[in-house]
This record gives structure tokens, C-alpha cells and sequence, in this order.
């Protein structure tokens, strides 16, 4: 009832600050800042436990979890994005929005995430997932080189291949069915989790999800404002706050998860979102109005694909993320970042 209580709180914090957020750089600002990062954390703490609780509930896989339910509520901001400028026919930042945040959340989601805890990645992320997520990259770098654009067929195709990944997802799931003495064995491990009635973990998960919403929301403008009074360019703005911000929910949220152990979960969220970002967000957006793909973003298409080729190398080996692994995926990220403002 505390947590709930809790969560309440934060909401009704996040209503009441979202009208001042647009307000000029000031002490407000920082304070507002600060709320965001409450907002983004406390939030993804009631995700997390609130998806915890209904996986243990239903017997569904930590990784399935993260690479559904929890890959799809951090991937809203994106969603929302790419959306609504094709819903104004301005959707020339789809393309950037989503390698961009895919490689955040490739490089610095999970390399953050292995700084808090060794993230073991299950054989079916190495076999399938983190293939399946290259594949639908390499797919976009075709469309994009022969294309140009990614159009309404280009989109169709997109939503039937995220399709065919939620169900060879379940198919996984039937099929991968533990026995009732490995259950056991599971339910002994899993006392330390608190289940949840059905209807707390749904308003953990729905409030978690707001709450990080307003909470991506507070950071990424308070933080354009913040730098836009200090000097910084707006096109440095675009490409490190407004980029990354986007991607923050699923940043906090595999950190969470990371630090609760639920460790699958955390690896789950960052893979899933990344395979959802393109095969459903590009694909709704293009099935809208179609998106051009601009040179950059072919580069960057080809930088996201070498960026999960390295991953996958790092995990094929002892199928982990440890904490040296994640510092040097941060560097590389860092050293990306430092091309992108310099290009």
C-alpha cells in the first residue's frame, strides 16, 4: 500500500509540474530537472515491479517480459515521435529518432546496465534475438541505399516481420515449457519477489509507464533549456539531449531491473526495444506517409549495424555482459558521439 501511495505521489507531482516545464531557464528549471530524474526512476521502479509481479503470476519468461510488455511502454517517446511527424507529413527525424535511440540503447542502456550487475544473456538472445534485431537493421540499410526512402510497402513489410518476432516469441514460450520440478526449483528462487495482486501490477505498470513518460519528458526540456541559456548549439542539442532522451525510459528501466536482479529483463528491454523501434515504429510511420532516409542516416544505419555485430561478439563467447564489456561500450558510444557533433 506504501508503494502504491508512492505512486500516486509521483503522478500527481508529474500533472502538476508539466504545465511549468516550457517556463524559462531559472532555479524552476533545475528543480524540474531534478523531478524528472525522481519521476524517471521511481517510475521505472513500479514498471519493473509491477511486470515482475504479473510475469511470476503467469509463468512467463523475465526475457519475454522485457522483450514485450516492457520493450514496447519504454518505446512510447519513440513511438510518439515518429507518429506524430508523419501524422504532419514532417517525418524526415523517424529515421534519425530511431537509429539513434537504438543505439543508445544498444551501447549505453546495456553497457550502463552491466556497470550495476554481470548481465547473462540467454542463448536464445544470441541465437535469435540479437540476429533478428541486425537483420531488421540490415533490412532498413537496403531500403535506404536502394530506396532512398522507406515507402507504405517498405512499412507493410516492417509490421508483417514484427508480426512473425511476437510470434515466434510465444511459439519460444509454449514450447520452452519448464518442468514442474524446475518450476519448483524457479518458485524457490523467485520468494524474494513480491506477487502482486492482478490489479496492483497493472496500476504499477500503467503509472509506471506515465510517470516515466513525464519524466523523459522534464529532463529532455529542462535540459534544452538549461543548454540552450548556456550557449550550447541547438544542433548539438538535437543530437546528444533530445536523441537520448527518447531513450532514457528504457535506460532507467533496464538499470532498475538490472539492480533488482531481474536480469533477463534488463537485456530483454534493451534488445526488444530496439527490434520494435524499427520493425513497428518505422513501419507505422512509413504506412502513414512514407519516410525519407537522408545520407547521414544510412551512415548511421551501417554504424547501428557494427555497434549489435560487436555486442553479439561480446556475448557469443561466455554469454555475459561484464562491468569491463559495458565501460568499453560506453566508450564507444562516447566516441560516436564526439563524430556526430564534429561531422
Amino acid at each position: 500500500m506504501k508503494k502504491l501511495i508512492g505512486l500516486i505521489a509521483v503522478l500527481v507531482i508529474g500533472l502538476l509540474m508539466n504545465a511549468n516545464v516550457a517556463a524559462g531557464f531559472s532555479a524552476w528549471t533545475v528543480v524540474i530537472l531534478l523531478i524528472g530524474f525522481v519521476l524517471l526512476i521511481k517510475g521505472a521502479d513500479f514498471f519493473v515491479d509491477g511486470s515482475s509481479s504479473v510475469a511470476r503470476q503467469f509463468k512467463i519468461p523475465g526475457l519475454v517480459i522485457g522483450m514485450t510488455i516492457v520493450a514496447m511502454g519504454t518505446s512510447l517517446p519513440e513511438l510518439s515521435v515518429s507518429v506524430t511527424s508523419s501524422l504532419a507529413h514532417h517525418n524526415q527525424l523517424a529515421v534519425s529518432n530511431v537509429v539513434g535511440s537504438n543505439i543508445f540503447n544498444l551501447m549505453v542502456v546495456l553497457g550502463c546496465s552491466a556497470l550495476f550487475s554481470v548481465l547473462y544473456v540467454q542463448k536464445s538472445v544470441i541465437k535469435i534475438d540479437l540476429p533478428f534485431s541486425i537483420l531488421a537493421a540490415a533490412i532498413l540499410a537496403v531500403m535506404a541505399l536502394v530506396l532512398g526512402k522507406v515507402n507504405r510497402v517498405c512499412g507493410i513489410i516492417f509490421l508483417v516481420l514484427f508480426a512473425y518476432f511476437i510470434w515466434s516469441m510465444v511459439h519460444r514460450t509454449m514450447v520452452s515449457r519448464k518442468t514442474p520440478a524446475e518450476e519448483a526449483e524457479e518458485a524457490e528462487e523467485d520468494e524474494e519477489i513480491k506477487i502482486l495482486p492482478l490489479w496492483q501490477s497493472l496500476i504499477y505498470i500503467i503509472g509506471g509507464v506515465v510517470a516515466i513518460k513525464f519524466g523523459g519528458d522534464f529532463v529532455v526540456n529542462s535540459s534544452v533549456t538549461v543548454a540552450k541559456t548556456i550557449g550550447v548549439s541547438e544542433t548539438l542539442i538535437g543530437l546528444t539531449i533530445v536523441a537520448c532522451g527518447t531513450s532514457l525510459p528504457e535506460l532507467a528501466t533496464s538499470i532498475v531491473a538490472a539492480h533488482k536482479n531481474e536480469l533477463d529483463m534488463a537485456v530483454g528491454n534493451a534488445v526488444g526495444s530496439n527490434i520494435f523501434n524499427i520493425l513497428a515504429i518505422l513501419g507505422i510511420a512509413a504506412v502513414i506517409t512514407p519516410v525519407t532516409v537522408a545520407v547521414e542516416n544510412i551512415i548511421d544505419i551501417f554504424v547501428l549495424i557494427v555497434f549489435s555485430a560487436i555486442v553479439w561478439l561480446l556475448c557469443f563467447r561466455d554469454k555475459k555482459l561484464t562491468k569491463s564489456k559495458g565501460i568499453v561500450m560506453i566508450v564507444m558510444y562516447a566516441v560516436y558521439l564526439v563524430y556526430i557533433c564534429v561531422r
